[in-house]
């Protein structure tokens, strides 16, 4: 169960976590609709980030909403506080959207990253395996997280250990990405690898809140963690690989790249 259910709610406290759902669910619903209208001044090589952001968010979108929904119809006002009363809050539609966003977010950044041939096909199983085992024996975890006992911890750790292979995988791609790329294009790859690090780093401190704060502050500080890094590992991430992609497009001298960014290099200034 949930520690989310263990608790009664002030008024404060329930519409923070409601609108934090809310919130996010806008800011994907957003970023749809960004990649849908830059995906034409990107060229057709790396085009396919656009789309696989689109499908990160709505299937995170879908998620939020799930989410708001069951927050809603899990408590109601008993005149002083918001107390459970339906079905149990869940956080395993978080598990389950990320089963399917984490390989795609991770596609994207072989992908613009120019990674090409048995190296692409190498690191995207890595980057699958490795995601997948993360998400889902930290899964098993967190089925203990209220009593905090053996499961919550050592499956947390065996996430954990993944995580750290997923993480040198995308240490190696960002690397090789950089090797090659202009100054201004490697700059930004060092952005996605410090986004990377920070976003996908906090997400464990979300998963410890229960043996850490728990208290009802401890669900709302949480579900703040969650979302914050939801919209940087996902939303953020989306719109600055697309940026990476417009400008490589450019570079290559790929005209609608050119023509709609405020960045021209040189080479391609005169391209066609």
């Amino acid at each position: 169960m949930s520690f989310e259910n263990l608790y009664e709610y002030t008024a404060a406290q329930f519409e923070i976590v409601l609108s934090v759902f809310t919130l996010t669910a806008a800011v994907f619903a957003a970023v749809l609709v960004y990649s849908i209208a830059t995906a034409g001044s990107i060229s057709p090589r790396y085009r396919i980030t656009s789309y696989l952001t689109g499908v990160v968010m709505v299937s995170a979108f879908l998620e939020l909403g799930l989410l708001a929904l069951r927050w809603s119809e899990s408590f109601s006002w008993n005149g002083s506080s918001y107390v459970l009363d339906g079905d149990l809050f869940s956080n395993g539609f978080r598990y389950m959207n990320w089963s399917i966003d984490v390989p795609v977010l991770l596609t994207q950044l072989l992908i613009v990253a120019g990674i090409t041939g048995g190296v692409f096909f190498k690191r995207w199983a890595s980057f699958v395996v490795a995601g997948l085992a993360m998400i889902w024996t930290g899964y098993v975890g967190q089925f203990d997280e209220v009593d905090g006992g053996s499961q919550f911890w050592t499956w947390g750790a065996i996430s954990t250990v993944f995580y750290l292979w997923l993480l040198y995988v995308a240490w190696q791609t960002i690397r090789d990405a950089r090797a090659t790329a202009s100054p201004s294009v490697s700059k930004l790859f060092s952005f996605v690898w410090i986004l990377f690090l920070v976003s996908w780093t906090i997400y464990p401190l979300a998963y410890l809140m229960p043996q850490l704060w728990a208290t009802a502050d401890g669900v709302v500080a949480r579900n703040l963690i969650y979302s914050f890094a939801d919209i940087s590992s996902k939303a953020v991430y989306g719109i600055l690989l697309a940026v990476i992609a417009q400008k490589v497009s450019a570079e290559e001298g790929y005209k609608p790249a050119i023509e709609s960014s405020f960045w021209v290099p040189k080479a391609s200034a005169g391209a066609q």
